[in-house]
């Protein structure tokens, strides 16, 4: 594929924003963080901080997260950030589609052949129909159409609600419209956390004929209703073969050998049905291929893989080489499939 390039004009965008939007203290927090792990120079951290940021497209929480710190030139050369992952989403996802991303019911009709389980939405007229959908389900989750890192994202037993009415006008009024039925996960991902639906992040570049798997990470919840970070989970990175590549980490410094609630090995993990996984990928991401950019939430069932949502911003998702040992990241990956 030839070299297309990410033009100049919306990374230095990115950059006045960023310059604009800089939290001083936020900053020196991360940088004492890094210190006080790697050993270094608070100061000198700070400089090679900016530094990275302003001249090598780093995220902040890029040079905590992937331990730059201890990096090379060469190694940090092969780590995707974030500051290049939102120019790769400006450029390959059409303005004009990106709605039926962000908007999860949009998401649900435009998918519904993927998703593999009952779903509906809340309207003022149809309180009987939550009801009887909810006691037939016995647990549902309900989503607001807009939202990420899983806030808005809520779980509801059919056997703890009392008063049905006053259920479906604190859904409406919370704007908790969209309802689903629970997936059932396969067994092997529910042996790592069974009280939560563990979600499989597969981050993919369709090119118009060809769907090209990026990067896959694993991410485990700790029993509620969501395994985003804000919730309590982290993830792990998995091999082409989706065998996880070491322990579990997340944002804020948690490194997990073992689930905290289940005590299962992380290192030992892997995921059932890849192939399936990766031909499932390559189907839903030809759904709409002017959104061509995206992280592919997916969960395995017993019978095979099903959609839960599509990312548009894709995010990152990358080795800790203080965990892993792994010193290299994908962005050669990215750049043989992308061409940038």
């Amino acid at each position: 594929m030839p070299r297309k390039g990410l033009s100049l004009a919306p990374r230095l965008r990115y950059l006045a924003g960023r310059a604009r939007r800089i939290d001083v203290g936020s900053v020196l927090e991360r940088a004492k963080e890094v210190s006080q792990t790697h050993g270094k120079w608070t100061p000198a951290v700070v400089v090679d901080m900016l530094w990275s940021a302003g001249f090598r497209q780093v995220g902040f929480q890029d040079y905590v997260d992937y331990d730059f710190a201890i990096l090379s030139k060469a190694e940090r050369a092969t780590y995707m950030t974030h500051p290049v992952s939102n120019e790769l989403s400006q450029k390959y996802d059409h303005p004009d589609y990106r709605h039926i991303f962000q908007d999860k019911v949009e998401f649900d009709r435009v998918f519904s052949d993927h998703l593999e389980r009952e779903w509906m939405v809340v309207d003022a007229g149809n309180a009987d129909a939550v009801r009887e959908f909810t006691q037939r389900q016995g647990t549902i989750v309900t989503k607001e159409p807009v939202g990420q890192a899983g806030t808005g994202v809520h779980r509801y037993r059919a056997a703890e609600i009392e008063d049905w009415d006053a259920f479906h006008r604190g859904l409406l009024e919370r704007g908790e419209l969209l309802i689903e039925e629970v997936i059932r996960q396969h067994p092997d991902i529910a042996a790592v956390c069974p009280g939560t639906v563990n979600t499989t992040r597969v981050t993919a570049f369709f090119d118009g004929q060809k769907t090209h798997i990026l990067a896959m990470a694993q991410k485990f919840g700790r029993g509620a209703v969501s395994d985003q970070m804000t919730f309590g989970g982290f993830y792990t990175m998995l091999d082409d073969a989706g065998h996880a590549v070491g322990p579990g980490y997340d944002s804020h410094g948690h490194v997990h050998e073992s689930h905290p609630d289940t005590g299962f090995r992380i290192a030992d993990f892997q995921l059932p049905m890849v192939d399936e996984v990766k031909a499932f990928v390559d189907r839903v991401a030809r759904v709409v291929p002017q959104v061509q950019y995206v992280g592919w939430d997916i969960v395995v069932t017993p019978d095979g893989p099903v959609l839960v949502e599509g990312n548009w911003g894709a995010g990152v998702y990358e080795n800790k080489p203080s965990v892993t040992g792994i010193r290299t990241g994908h962005k050669p990956r990215y750049r043989e499939a992308i061409g940038f």
